[in-house]
């Protein structure tokens, strides 16, 4: 099976790189899974309905959310009406929503999504293992789903790695979302999962993580509030990882890094 997951969309200019390039890069690279991190795609702040929408209509099959989930309120009863929107499974029960699900995929296959967040400089959630732990419980990859994506949205990459390395040989691929910056250790774990750090920001990279420079400059220089940070709007570069499994145990066969358009050099798969 071959998926993607592409990293946290930040603003219009994000939106408009998934928009324009996902459809030909579903069809360029034969994929049968997409997931998109959408919790900065509402002009930097969390996500509305119609958003999902459209990346719905642009070939993404589930979008995660994080600490951004809640900034847009009415996205809250969307949550429990449509299940392709995942907020963190760890938040407490009783939250809307749900942090995991099982999805279809092309030839009757199944994908399990799940979304964590960590708790290093972040919410102190409930423990993220533990909510992995409680989904892993009831599947099995290669058994009752056919592939798995664990979406870790974190802060510290220290605890994006631990849960790379525990969640190692039972998902298909476990990959950060949050930080904005796409990074260099697209691997396979030991025992058969992708990993990847952090997939980086579908946004403009002429920018501070996506944000107009000049307000977040002044933040750091003066110290004292200021103008409310708002989305660059320039050319945005799209930013994902790709994962190809074996068919018959789910685990990862090859892991790349994507980048197109916008300022960074270009990084794509080999084609088959």
């Amino acid at each position: 099976m071959r998926l993607v997951f592409l990293g946290d969309v930040l603003g219009r200019s994000g939106r408009d790189a998934v928009v324009e390039l996902l459809p030909s890069l579903r069809q360029r690279l034969k994929l049968d899974f997409v997931v998109a991190n959408g919790e900065n795609a509402a002009h930097g702040f969390g996500i509305t309905p119609k958003i999902c929408e459209e990346f719905f209509a642009a070939g993404v099959d589930v979008i995660t959310l994080g600490n951004h989930t809640w900034d847009q309120r009415e996205i809250i009863p969307y949550l429990d009406a449509d299940p392709r929107v995942l907020r963190p499974r760890n938040y407490p029960a009783g939250t809307p929503g749900k942090g995991a699900g099982i999805y279809a995929a092309p030839r009757g296959r199944k994908v399990l999504v799940i979304q964590v967040m960590g708790r290093l400089f972040m919410d102190p959630l409930d423990d993220p293992f533990a909510a992995v732990e409680a989904e892993l419980a009831r599947q099995r990859l290669g058994t009752t789903v056919h592939a798995a994506i664990l979406d870790v949205h974190c802060e510290a990459s220290s605890e994006k790695m631990a849960l790379g390395h525990y969640a190692d040989g039972r998902v298909s691929l476990v990959v950060g979302s949050h930080s904005h910056i796409p990074t260099a250790d697209a691997q396979i774990l030991p025992r058969g999962t992708a990993y990847q750090t952090d997939a980086g920001m579908c946004g403009d990279y002429d920018s501070v993580i996506g944000m107009k420079k000049d307000a977040a400059i002044a933040r750091f220089v003066r110290k004292v509030p200021g103008e409310r940070l708002s989305p660059a709007e320039g050319p945005g570069t799209l930013c994902a990882v790709f994962v190809e499994t074996d068919d018959s145990s789910g685990l990862a066969k090859r892991v790349s890094p994507i980048r197109l358009g916008g300022r960074l050099a270009e990084a794509m798969p080999t084609e088959d």
